[in-house]
């Protein structure tokens, strides 16, 4: 690579492999302006693939979405392949192929052969090691990664990923040939998953394991994830739209590659799933029935219940402070007292946030825990955790009070961390140790997991509203009581709270 600069608008971009995938790149920079060649293995592929783009253009036009005259300008630039050797022209190949690392090998070996020595070489692999497909190159500098998003001419994310061998100059290119197409291009090393696919595993996991421990039912979880988190959907409806077997390949895939981490540990709920066939929407039957007029199982939520006239607040109450305030606008009265993080109901109950602990490890005493929400304010539901000796009286005005603040109250099983905030906290967690191991900066991690899997937050914004102090020791709690090593707090994690408490314990100094 001789400049950073974007692939020239005049040069000609090679698409090899004409899926879904590779049609919608193909359509991405063919809108850009660029001369597109489509290349497939199977005769007359190729040219399907160009009518079907074309279609999706003619479509755009008569929504008003592309003018009649720039899809007749970029259907002029289209052009079937019948061989690689067309394909000697192009200035950028992108390889969308199926996922078999021989077969991506093979491929770029041959059109290393032929392309000109400063063509840019991508491949949108989502799960192979861009190194080891790059390893037998004469030239594996110029090889980069491009991992657009499916459907990619709709979604805006692309990975650019560095392979060990990769030049910067290639990736800064590749970089800046994806802004220049419109997308929000995000830099990352060579790493299992790259960035969405490694840090969104416990959005999954988790949600697993609390179903495994009978915490509570799929449909409850989602709702509290969306409604309470801020999640745009649920993970057991989101697995059944991506497909089961392929969400827990990539789960087994980054375990695997990660040499068995128990940070990654898939679930044998989930395997069990997929041995049974049912894997989501596309075979109509996953966690949830998906054949018309199935019904969809609503999720647990508790009968109404009076609201307490007043409650006793202990301290500041942190992320959940807004509540504070709902509560006053409410009518129910409020008392301040200095000391604690915790709210107290008339009846003597103690609400607080989860911190990693279990109702029943504080005997003889009413304890419910509440768990994370997003935005305290916008939030539609809440959870309560409970033990089975926690009174109904308790319950009850705990229940209560958060109804009138308008939200659906969830009761789920005495489980430490909750749903939202133990989720949270290990999204927290993986992208904090990302970071420190040079995979991306966390404000391409943000930006990742909020263009990518519409997250509400990145990790390191949710962070800075639940405190990393907060974090550690949420997770410092969990592997107390899960002593496999999946919940403990990394370095980087640990430092981040020591930094945070010395800021804090500097400011009161001041």
């Amino acid at each position: 690579m001789t400049d950073n600069k974007p692939v020239e608008r005049s040069r000609t971009v090679a698409v090899v492999g004409t899926g879904t995938m590779g049609q919608g790149i193909a359509q991405v920079a063919l809108v850009a302006g660029h001369p597109v060649r489509l290349h497939d293995t199977v005769p007359g592929r190729a040219r399907q693939a160009a009518a079907a783009i074309t279609g999706r253009l003619d479509r755009l036009v008569e929504k008003g979405r592309l003018a009649p005259d720039a899809r007749d300008a970029a259907t002029a630039r289209l052009y079937p392949a019948d061989t690689l050797d067309d394909l000697a022209d192009a200035a950028l190949v992108i390889e969308a192929v199926v996922e078999q690392l021989p077969v991506k090998q093979e491929l770029f070996a041959a059109l290393e052969k032929i392309v000109a020595d400063d063509c840019l070489l991508a491949t949108n692999t989502s799960s192979l090691s861009v190194t080891a497909i790059a390893g037998a190159l004469r030239l594996p500098g110029r090889f980069v990664g491009m991992h657009f998003f499916n459907p990619a001419p709709l979604l805006p994310l692309v990975e650019i990923v560095s392979g060990f061998a990769t030049d910067a100059t290639a990736a800064t290119r590749a970089y800046a040939t994806a802004k220049e197409w419109g997308k929000t291009p995000v830099r990352c090393t060579d790493t299992p998953g790259f960035i969405v696919n490694r840090i969104a595993r416990p959005f999954y996991a988790e949600a697993l394991r609390l179903h495994e421990e009978r915490v509570a039912d799929p449909a409850t979880i989602d709702a509290v994830l969306r409604e309470c988190g801020g999640f745009r959907m649920g993970p057991f409806e989101l697995t059944d739209l991506i497909g089961q077997d392929v969400n827990e390949a990539v789960t087994r895939s980054v375990w695997e590659s990660f040499y068995q981490d128990p940070k990654f540990t898939p679930s044998l709920a989930q395997r069990r799933l997929v041995e049974s066939g049912r894997l989501g929407r596309k075979t109509g039957q996953g966690w949830y029935a998906h054949a018309d007029g199935a019904e969809r199982p609503q999720p647990r939520t508790e009968a109404p219940a009076p609201a307490p006239a007043s409650v006793t607040v202990h301290g500041h109450l942190g992320h959940a402070e807004p509540l504070v305030r709902l509560i006053q606008e409410a009518g129910i009265k409020v008392r301040r007292r200095k000391h604690g993080r915790h709210l107290t109901l008339p009846g003597g109950g103690q609400l607080g946030l989860p911190d990693g602990e279990t109702v029943f490890e504080y005997e003889g005493d009413e304890i419910i825990y509440f768990d994370v929400a997003h935005d305290y304010t916008t939030a539609t539901r809440i959870a309560l955790s409970t033990a089975p000796t926690t009174s109904s009286e308790t319950l009850r005005e705990a229940v209560g009070l958060f109804q009138a603040l308008g939200k659906d109250v969830t009761v789920i099983g005495d489980v430490p961390g909750m749903i939202v905030a133990r989720t949270v906290a290990m999204l927290i967690d993986l992208a904090v140790d990302a970071v420190d191991r040079g995979v991306a900066s966390a404000e391409d991690i943000d930006t990742a997991m909020r263009l990518g899997v519409n997250y509400p937050a990145g990790p390191s914004e949710w962070a800075a509203r639940l405190g990393y102090a907060y974090v550690s020791e949420l997770l410092g709690a969990l592997h107390e009581r899960y002593p496999t090593g999946r919940y403990a707090p990394c370095l980087g994690l640990r430092r981040m709270e020591h930094e945070e408490r010395a800021a804090m314990k500097d400011q009161d100094i001041r």
